[in-house]
C-alpha cells in the first residue's frame, strides 16, 4: 500500500529535527518511553517517517504560548509520511493523523499543515465529487462563462411563501444558482419540507415556461438521517442540489451523504477561519479541501476577491485553483466547482476569472445582485457582462459603454472598490 505525505511550517523551542522526530512518534507508534512491544521492527514497518527538514529562520521568543523556555526557536518546513495499512483508507483516521494532538504537543511553537497527499487506494475508496464542474453546468444549462448566483436574502426569517417569492423574482431576473444561508436550514420558522415545495413550484413553473432550470441549494445540515431525509424532499420535488456546512456534519457526514444521494452536494465552509486565520496554528485551504474532495463535496466556497473578511485576494486565488486541480496523476481528477462570495459585485468578475485561470466557477452575489440600481435582472445582467468583458479581453469602463447594466454597476459599486 502507498503513503500519505504531509507537509508542516514547525516552529520548536527544540531544533527542528527534534520537533520533527516527536511529532512523528506521537502520530504514529512511539509514547513518551520506549514500550515492550515497540521493536525496532514495528517502528519500521508502522511508524511515520520523517522525510525532510527545512530550517527557515530563527526567532528569540514563541509565536504561541510555549512550555518549554529556550532563547531561540527554530522555524522551518518539514515532511512527513505514515503507512496507509496503519489506517487505511480512511479520511476521518488520516486527518486525526495529519492533524490530530500534534499541535498541542510542548515541543510545538507554531504549527501548521501545509499540504497532503493521498496514493491511489483514496481514488477507489472514497466516493469524490458526483457533478462537479461539469455535472453542475448540466444540470445549470450553462454551457460556458460562469455560473451566476445570489444568496436568499435576508438569511433568516422569511417565511416559506416569502422565500418562493424572493426566488421567483431571481428566476425572473435570469439567475443560475441560488442559495440558502447557512443559517436557514430547517427551524420551526421555516421548515425545509414546506420551503422546498413554495420554492420548487416557483422552479419547476419557471422552467415550464422558459426551458431554464435554476438550480437551488436547500441547506439540509443536520444529523445524518435527517440530512437523509432532507436530500430525498429536495429531490422528490424536481430540485437539483443541497447544501451542507462541512464543519458541521465532518468527514463521515458528507461520505455518508453523498452515498445515499445523487443531487450535487453545496459545501459551505462556515467556521473556517478557526483553521485559516492565523499564519502559526492550523490548516491550509490547499491541504483541507482535497479531504473534503474525496469525501464528495461537488461545490467548495473559496471566498471572493476583494471580500468582507480578513482573507487577502493571493489566498482566495490559491484556494480556487487547488479546487480545480485533480486529486491524481493516474485516476480520477476529482475536480469540483470553486464557489466565490462574499461582497461580490460585477466589478470583481474579470479578476476572479483571472484567478481561478477559467470561467469554470460559481460567484455569488447578493447585495450586487439584488441591490443593484436597476433591479435584479440588471445585476445579473451586469455580472454576465463583465464576464463578457473579462472573455473579450476588454477594460469594465469601455464594455460599459454598450451594457447599460455593467455602467450601473461601476456606478453604484465603484467606490466601494476604490
Amino acid at each position: 500500500m502507498g503513503r500519505i505525505y504531509a507537509e508542516y511550517e514547525l516552529e520548536s523551542p527544540v531544533a527542528l529535527e527534534r520537533a520533527a522526530e516527536v511529532i512523528a512518534g506521537e502520530q504514529s507508534s512511539g509514547t513518551f518511553l520506549k514500550l515492550p512491544g515497540e521493536t525496532d521492527d514495528l517502528r519500521a514497518r508502522s511508524g511515520a517517517v520523517v522525510e525532510r527538514v527545512e530550517l527557515l529562520d530563527t526567532r528569540s521568543a514563541p509565536s504561541l504560548p510555549c512550555r518549554i523556555e529556550s532563547e531561540s526557536f527554530q522555524r522551518g518546513r518539514i515532511r512527513l509520511s505514515w503507512p496507509v495499512e496503519t489506517m487505511g483508507p480512511s479520511l476521518p483516521n488520516v486527518l486525526a493523523t495529519v492533524a490530530g494532538n500534534l499541535f498541542e504537543l510542548a515541543e510545538v511553537s507554531a504549527l501548521r499543515l501545509l499540504d497532503v497527499s493521498f496514493p491511489p487506494e483514496f481514488a477507489s475508496a472514497c466516493p469524490g465529487p458526483a457533478f462537479g464542474v461539469a455535472g453542475t453546468r448540466r444540470l445549470c444549462g450553462v454551457e460556458s462563462g460562469p455560473l451566476i448566483g445570489t444568496i436568499i436574502k435576508p438569511s433568516v426569517g422569511l417565511t416559506p411563501d416569502q422565500t418562493a417569492d424572493v426566488v421567483e423574482d431571481l428566476a425572473r431576473g435570469g439567475i443560475d444558482f441560488i442559495k440558502d444561508d447557512e443559517l436557514q436550514a430547517n427551524g420551526p420558522a421555516c421548515p425545509l419540507p414546506e420551503r422546498v415545495d413554495r420554492v420548487m413550484r416557483v422552479v419547476n413553473d419557471h422552467a415550464d415556461r422558459t426551458g431554464k432550470k435554476v438550480m437551488v441549494a436547500f441547506n439540509i445540515t443536520g444529523d445524518l438521517d435527517e440530512m437523509r431525509r432532507g436530500h430525498d424532499i429536495v429531490r422528490a420535488a424536481g430540485g437539483t442540489c443541497v447544501m451542507v456546512s462541512m464543519h458541521c456534519i465532518g468527514l463521515a457526514g458528507m461520505t455518508a451523504l453523498r452515498r445515499h444521494g445523487d443531487l450535487p452536494i453545496h459545501a459551505h465552509r462556515a467556521g473556517w477561519g478557526l483553521f485559516s486565520r492565523s499564519p502559526d496554528i492550523g490548516i491550509s485551504y490547499v491541504a483541507w479541501q482535497k479531504f473534503w474532495r474525496l469525501a464528495g463535496a461537488d461545490h467548495l466556497h473559496v471566498n471572493g476577491l476583494g471580500n468582507k473578511f480578513s482573507e487577502p485576494d493571493d489566498s482566495v486565488t490559491a484556494s480556487a485553483k487547488a479546487v480545480l486541480s485533480p486529486l491524481f496523476d493516474d485516476g480520477p481528477a476529482f475536480e469540483a466547482m470553486p464557489v466565490f462570495s462574499s461582497g461580490q459585485t460585477a466589478l470583481q468578475v474579470p479578476g476572479t476569472v483571472a484567478a481561478a485561470g477559467s470561467d469554470d466557477f460559481l460567484i455569488c452575489a447578493g447585495g450586487g445582485i439584488i441591490g443593484h440600481p436597476g433591479g435584479i435582472g440588471a445585476g445579473v445582467a451586469s455580472m454576465r457582462q463583465a464576464a463578457e468583458a473579462a472573455a473579450l479581453g476588454r477594460s469594465l469602463p469601455d464594455h460599459a459603454q454598450q451594457n447599460e447594466a455593467l455602467a450601473q454597476a461601476i456606478a453604484a459599486f465603484g467606490k466601494r472598490m476604490a
